[in-house]
């Protein structure tokens, strides 16, 4: 912390503590409180945590049926459902969680990869392995040279769309170095097999920002801004993240994502580290943060991330009281996909291949090819297969899937799930209120299956191995065969011959056709 760095646009040289004491915008905290409170009442979760318990099978049913209107539930309705215990019921849960995924974006998983950009960190959260106190890991951020040379991979040799780009809390990672970086990784075209190699959609996981800084962000094209809150727990919060580092500032960060929206960021997600404290409390903390930019904005969150604490090198542990078992995992994931039904919904590589599989027919996207490390993805895979190699001292914490894209997607195939790698709705101005409107009509759904036949078609053109080609080809013949029986429903005449001609286009080397 006693490095010195140039601020952009100052006369004088600063310390990044001093950076890190004045960064906070007090006014852009208290302009969202309500009477001098926020919009986590933690004596109001408890009390309908409580007396979801004394709700019966009637009432469950009730809820569930409710919940295929594509609404945000309420806060009872939430703590009811968290408090099933009957097996018979929580399968019904499931069932109607699968079936209404299903209903909002049909039975495509999107992939994308994340890109680490650096590991410098001002924050001490006592389970992160960038925690600046951490002696065990390697500090280094990415020149955007070298952010280049990784998206290279990414885009080139593995044939991603979409990124999730993460920076540390730093002056070195601030907003200019994120805009510049940003915008280098969307000017790369690299040619590939049939096509060209580039990545279409940039979505930043990033510390908390003032709204100035998010203009920045928005105007170099960000797609979607994340800021997960980790634990919506006061006390919890207070002890994992000390006071007097940034991060510390609780309300700061709860109001990341109000303050993008006010930037124009109209694309944000909210997420919880599940495993800091009870989990139950944290699926009402997340559908209370939903509701709070809903009433204001008219719109929730464009995704729900929830990643479950892992392990990390030189990082203590035996704090931690609230883990999360492999069955409570499941069904948080599937009371979340009843209570924020239009959000996308993100489980990651944390998890294990075998975990990933019993959820993704609840879920919308997951990461593929994953590396973590600073620089990992140019430094080379271990095989030709594309899986990645793990080490402790460069990367925040371990994985549970380091596959490589092509066996994931091939997987994901056998399961029956159309991958898609469409970044369409974003370029067509589908964001925001407009895709929250045709997410609960349905309507985005036809969309993205549509987009899913394009993208994934060019994908299996410009990088899949013969087999999962064979195989990728057979269900997009499948795909097209639901859409052809689908005309004169959700679809009509021009849309089919649209499409048939743009899957040819694509087949005689056209590429990013899409609805």
């Amino acid at each position: 912390m006693n490095d010195r760095i140039n601020v952009e646009g100052e006369a004088k040289t600063r310390t990044v503590a001093e950076w890190a004491k004045t960064y906070i915008k007090r006014d852009e905290i208290d302009r969202y409180l309500e009477d001098g409170k926020d919009f986590i009442d933690e004596d109001a979760i408890e009390a309908h945590l409580e007396a979801g318990k004394a709700a019966g099978p009637e009432r469950i049913r009730a809820i569930i049926k409710k919940a295929y209107d594509i609404k945000l539930m309420s806060a009872s309705d939430t703590a009811a459902l968290l408090q099933v215990t009957d097996p018979t019921l929580k399968e019904e849960v499931f069932k109607a969680a699968r079936e209404i995924k299903t209903k909002v974006y049909d039975n495509r998983v999107v992939t994308f990869a994340p890109l680490y950009c650096g590991s410098k960190c001002v924050n001490r959260c006592k389970y992160c392995g960038f925690s600046c106190d951490n002696q065990t890991v390697e500090r280094r951020v990415l020149t955007v040279d070298e952010i280049e040379a990784e998206a290279r991979i990414l885009a080139g040799k593995l044939g991603h769309k979409r990124l999730v780009m993460v920076y540390g809390e730093h002056p070195d990672t601030d907003a200019d170095y994120i805009a510049e970086s940003m915008r280098r990784v969307y000017a790369i075209r690299e040619k590939v097999r049939n096509g060209l190699g580039e990545i279409r959609r940039v979505n930043v996981n990033a510390a908390p920002m003032r709204i100035d800084d998010l203009k920045k962000l928005h105007e170099a094209g960000i797609g979607t801004y994340q800021v997960f809150q980790e634990t919506y727990h006061k006390e919890t919060y207070r002890d994992a993240h000390p006071e007097g580092t940034l991060k510390g500032d609780y309300r700061w960060r709860l109001y990341a994502l109000h303050r993008a929206m006010d930037a124009g960021i109209d694309d944000v997600a909210v997420g919880a580290l599940f495993g800091l404290a009870d989990w139950k409390f944290e699926v009402m903390g997340l559908v209370a943060h939903a509701r709070d930019l809903e009433r204001r904005y008219g719109l929730g969150p464009h995704t729900v991330s929830v990643p479950r604490l892992e392990d990390a090198a030189g990082t203590d542990f035996s704090w931690v009281k609230h883990r999360v078992s492999d069955d409570d995992f499941r069904y948080l994931i599937a009371v979340i996909r009843l209570a924020i039904p239009s959000a996308g919904l993100i489980v990651t590589n944390r998890e294990k291949p075998e975990m990933i599989r019993s959820v993704i027919k609840m879920c919308t996207q997951r990461d593929a090819a994953t590396r973590i490390g600073i620089g990992a993805y140019a430094e080379g895979y271990a095989d030709e297969t594309g899986k990645a190699s793990q080490a402790d001292e460069k990367q925040q914490f371990l994985l549970g899937d380091t596959r490589g894209l092509d066996e994931i997607i091939r997987e994901l195939v056998d399961m029956g799930h159309i991958v898609s790698f469409c970044t369409a709705g974003y370029r067509c101005g589908r964001t925001g209120k407009k895709i929250m409107n045709l997410l609960e009509t349905g309507r985005e759904g036809c969309f993205c299956k549509l987009n899913a036949v394009l993208t994934f078609q060019e994908w299996l053109e410009d990088f899949a191995t013969p087999e999962t080609k064979r195989l990728g080809d057979a269900i997009i013949d499948r795909e097209m065969g639901e859409i052809r029986a689908r005309v004169g429903s959700d679809y009509n005449e021009a849309i089919w011959d649209h499409l048939v001609k743009a899957r040819e286009k694509i087949l005689a080397g056209e590429r990013d056709l899409f609805f």
